[in-house]
């Protein structure tokens, strides 16, 4: 494991903590700017395993609500519909992650010229989202109906094209659905934990062979910065997005969607 190595590993982490959780796609991030670094990783498995450290940021910032709806579920009949409609919603991707997981990971993940395009493509279904007038039906997370939870978590699983954001392809579903822009993106933040811990586990078990000591060494790099730059994004993007919106996420995808083809095309 040399400087570089190290170096690349910390950088890749804040950028994963840092994107994980706004609608600009972390893994077209992640695999973008390992691309340029010429930073390499059995099956593209650091892109996902570093998502851990997210996980952990997440859970530690909702700590108190997930212990609070937790001792409430025997008695409180709004506390379990959540919990089914989170994993109604976790359903389908759970379901098509695991089915494409080897088309995922050896095609998709291999064309950073699609991952520029869809990064494009996506800001601009945001920049027209934001635009929208929208009349909210739904603005807490613990009213959603199953059946929105489901819609949701089908929208989600856009999200499987690299470039596309998981937290972006279920807030615009959400959006459209009827809920408003702070709960959906609440709403993308619970949806994460089962999704993420999901990928993490399959990906972490269908690589378990071509993983080393060294690989082991990179990944808790970029778990710990992971971890720490995902704390300050949760911390601050419902806040965020209440007075902002989700244009200038849009933006940013169109920057780096356009700046990632031009390196291509320059450099390879």
């Amino acid at each position: 494991m040399d400087d570089q190595s190290i170096l690349s590993a910390l950088f890749l982490g804040l950028i994963e903590g840092l994107t994980e959780f706004i609608p600009v796609s972390s893994t077209a991030h992640v695999l973008l700017a390992g691309h340029f670094l010429g930073f390499k990783s059995p099956g593209n498995t650091f892109a996902v395993l570093i998502q851990l450290g997210a996980i952990l940021a997440i859970l530690t910032v909702y700590f108190q609500k997930l212990l609070g709806i937790a001792l409430s579920l025997p008695t409180d009949a709004r506390s379990r519909r959540f919990v089914v409609a989170i994993l109604l919603a976790f359903l389908p991707a759970a379901i098509i992650g695991a089915l494409a997981h080897d088309f995922i990971k050896t095609v998709l993940f291999e064309t950073p010229a699609l991952i520029c395009v869809v990064l494009i493509a996506g800001g601009l279904v945001l920049l027209w989202i934001d635009r929208l007038k929208l009349t909210p039906k739904y603005t807490d997370v613990m009213d959603y109906p199953p059946s929105l939870a489901l819609k949701i978590g089908l929208c989600q699983c856009v999200a499987m094209i690299p470039g596309t954001s998981r937290s972006g392809a279920t807030i615009v579903g959400a959006l459209l659905l009827g809920t408003d822009k702070r709960s959906a993106a609440e709403f993308s933040f619970f949806l994460a934990m089962p999704t993420m811990a999901g990928a993490f586990a399959l990906d972490l078990y269908k690589n378990r062979d071509a993983l080393s000591f060294d690989d082991s060494a990179i990944i808790a790099i970029g778990f710990i910065a992971a971890f720490l730059s995902a704390l300050l994004v949760v911390r601050s993007l419902l806040d965020f997005v209440s007075r902002r919106g989700y244009a200038p996420f849009a933006w940013w995808r169109i920057l780096v969607g356009t700046a990632g083809l031009i390196g291509l095309a320059l450099f390879g």
